[in-house]
């Protein structure tokens, strides 16, 4: 090693990120904002395949790079996520959704835990993210009234990430689970307004934002779900919502004239931008809490929603061409299955 590159290889030391052991072995110098970090060998080998095989790889004396005796390798990831990835295995993730830099967070994390095969941690982050970006029709209930209960930070409403950023994470980590979901709440928006890419939630720079741009497959399959989803609005009220009452009734008459005007007033309350499974829970509030008609009718309404609503959650998949729920299950928290 030339004593040039001696000298640089000082100054960036000097440059240290964080962690940073003193009685760390090995030294990690990121390419890009050079910065380093001193940490064991043995955490990041015990983890990642990957760095055990890269750690064990040979060099020749002349071009051995070290520092106070410790290794050092070269990174060509950012340093805020590397440091993240890093204090992640330490540690462990702290993931949470209170601002959109948690949401980065977690985006850093399961971006490189994808790169150095961590098994672990890439799982931690993909059952995360499903939380919020549901599989299950209980998991999208749950999104919808948070999201709806929590008070927006800044000019951002929970969950605080545009749905396109999770959808092109989704592509860039190859996970599937998040899609559907995704997928549903980016047709809530227009597509001039996605193609603008002027929302505040796309708007923040950092390291990990993934990218803003719908890709040109995923434009045709944010078409079909658009489409899908005004369709089903449409269907419930021009068909569902039009009753035959039920047996027994305690008053047909008035039960059926009940559900027309409902229908009717149905047929008024939504927009372009509305939600076709809260839509659904709405109605069903609606009848609940009308006393016109009979409990027998309301009751029978109550449950042929529900079913409708678990129809449809079933079918979301198969509507943008994925497997079940189920198989992206088995697929994606499978820890062999990417690996």
């Amino acid at each position: 090693m030339s004593v040039n590159h001696r000298l640089s290889i000082g100054r960036i030391i000097h440059n240290r990120g964080d962690p940073w052991f003193e009685d760390g072995n090995l030294v990690l110098i990121t390419q890009e904002t050079p910065t380093a970090f001193r940490i064991h060998r043995g955490v990041l080998a015990r983890h990642s395949d990957i760095f055990q095989d890269m750690l064990d790889f040979p060099k020749p004396e002349t071009d051995a790079e070290s520092y106070e005796g410790c290794q050092v390798v070269c990174m060509y990831d950012h340093p805020t996520e590397l440091s993240n990835l890093v204090k992640a295995l330490y540690d462990g993730p702290t993931f949470q959704i209170k601002c959109l830099d948690d949401f980065f967070y977690v985006a850093g994390i399961l971006r490189l835990a994808t790169k150095y095969f961590i098994t672990n941690l890439r799982l931690q982050a993909i059952r995360f993210l499903a939380q919020t970006w549901a599989y299950t029709l209980e998991g999208h209930d749950q999104m919808v009234e948070t999201a709806l209960q929590t008070p927006a930070v800044g000019d951002l409403s929970y969950p605080y990430v545009h749905p396109l950023h999770i959808l092109n994470l989704a592509r860039e980590a190859e996970i599937q689970i998040i899609v559907p979901s995704a997928l549903y709440f980016l047709s809530l928006y227009p597509l001039v307004d996605i193609l603008k890419a002027d929302h505040p939630k796309l708007q923040p720079v950092h390291p990990s934002k993934p990218s803003s741009v719908l890709s040109s497959s995923d434009l045709q399959l944010y078409t079909v779900m658009y489409q899908h989803r005004l369709q089903l609005i449409l269907d419930f009220v021009r068909e569902f919502c039009e009753r035959q009452t039920s047996t027994p009734c305690a008053s047909q008459k008035t039960c059926s004239g009940r559900f027309r005007r409902l229908q009717q007033q149905f047929s008024r309350s939504w927009s372009i931008r509305t939600g076709p499974l809260h839509y659904m829970v709405q109605a069903a509030r609606e009848v609940s809490h009308d006393q016109v008609i009979c409990a027998a009718c309301r009751s029978r309404f109550q449950g042929d929603v529900a079913e409708l609503r678990k129809q449809t959650w079933e079918d979301l998949p198969s509507i943008i061409s994925l497997p079940s729920w189920s198989d992206m299950h088995k697929r994606d928290f499978s820890p062999e299955s990417f690996f």
